[in-house]
């Protein structure tokens, strides 16, 4: 779906981005030369406006880049011609003064930074005593360690965070089923994670409404109904309430329940294809293209949310988000997999916890 640039009306106007660190300089197409190029132009085109770019640039880049271009001073003033200004806030108020995670994520961030310097990389050694709020756990412990969890803080204020989308289905099969003893595919009082853009059934819940559900919203299932199979996958109508939802009023939203379970993202691109396919039948008897394509996009099916369960998720769904009580998982790694990238990641994950963190199935060589 192709959008034109808006103008911007603004003047005399800064423009604070919060999270930049996550803003990528892909997605060229006909009609966008990219999100963090749009953002400039936008900006740009106003009068007597400016940006301010606010992130941590030791946590993950966008997926696919090595560094997070918006945080990149000499990239911005070279590929925009922008004169910039620089600067780096040093207290901390997410976590307690003595925290262990505070500690512990301060010695990662500077072992990233001397690692860009000159790379020479080590196993970071985690300080977990005389600290009250990180453990180091085995996975045989997991079952007693989220309990205790779920039942201090309430399933919504912890989270699990993974290096992979299998690792994270695993953990939300387990979760459900062992925990919190859900034995249906899907239920009411299930937390669900939206993992593509759609545009759709915010209108159809309020015409006037102009916004859209994002990759990355988290919600609530209050309803579920009309389960069924068509066009070769499974959908059904969920009530949801969005966490970020002021209003509190549930929105009705058609599903596609194949993307609960795909160690990907989100729905692979070939099946996207088949249901693309297989809806287009439905509307062969329209004879103009443009007629056609029109009504496709309006297909309750073609516009089914894609979503996960949000037990657990992947460090790159994570950022930007907070929880008093966290997990983090190492998944598999060998030394060869010790780089900039992995330290990003681990600096990422732990950030997340605000009052207790668990370090699960860690190699000894991180102690």
């Amino acid at each position: 779906m192709d959008f034109e640039l808006a103008e911007n009306l603004h003047e005399d106007t800064l423009f604070i981005i919060d999270e930049a660190s996550m803003i990528t300089t892909e997605g060229f197409t006909l009609f966008s030369n990219g999100l963090f190029s749009d953002l400039i132009s936008y900006v740009q085109s106003g009068k007597n406006c400016c940006l301010m770019l606010v992130g941590d640039s030791a946590q993950l880049p966008p997926v696919g880049l090595a560094k997070s271009p918006a945080l990149d001073r000499e990239f911005v003033e070279s590929e925009f011609n922008l004169h910039t200004y620089n600067y780096e806030l040093t207290d901390v108020v997410r976590q307690d003064k003595n925290s262990g995670i505070l500690f512990n994520a301060t010695k990662i961030r500077n072992e990233i930074r001397f690692d860009e310097e000159s790379p020479q990389y080590t196993f970071p050694k985690f300080i977990t005593t005389p600290f009250k709020d990180i453990y180091r756990m085995n996975g045989d412990r997991l079952i007693e360690a989220l309990h205790y969890a779920y039942d201090k803080y309430d399933p919504e204020n912890c989270m699990v965070i993974c290096r992979s989308n299998k690792s994270a289905n695993l953990y939300n099969k387990h979760i459900r089923n062992q925990i919190l003893f859900r034995e249906e595919e899907i239920t009411g009082g299930d937390r669900i994670m939206v993992v593509k853009n759609n545009y759709y059934w915010l209108q159809q819940h309020d015409e006037s409404h102009t916004g859209f559900i994002a990759n990355g919203d988290m919600a609530v299932i209050k309803k579920v109904s009309n389960l069924h199979e068509i066009h070769g996958f499974r959908f059904a109508d969920l009530y949801l309430e969005f966490m970020d939802n002021n209003e509190g009023d549930a929105i009705r939203c058609r599903v596609n329940l194949d993307s609960l379970h795909v160690d990907a993202p989100s729905l692979p691109y070939e099946q996207q294809q088949q249901l693309y396919e297989s809806i287009a039948k439905d509307y062969e008897d329209i004879p103009q293209k443009k007629d056609r394509m029109e009504a496709i996009k309006k297909d309750p099916y073609y516009n089914a949310l894609q979503l996960k369960f949000a037990y657990a998720i992947t460090c790159h769904k994570a950022q930007g988000g907070q929880w008093p009580l966290v997990f983090v998982d190492q998944g598999y790694m060998t030394d060869e997999m010790l780089n900039t990238e992995f330290l990003r990641w681990l600096y990422t994950g732990i950030t997340r916890a605000t009052k207790e963190l668990f370090l699960v199935n860690f190699n000894e060589k991180f102690y």
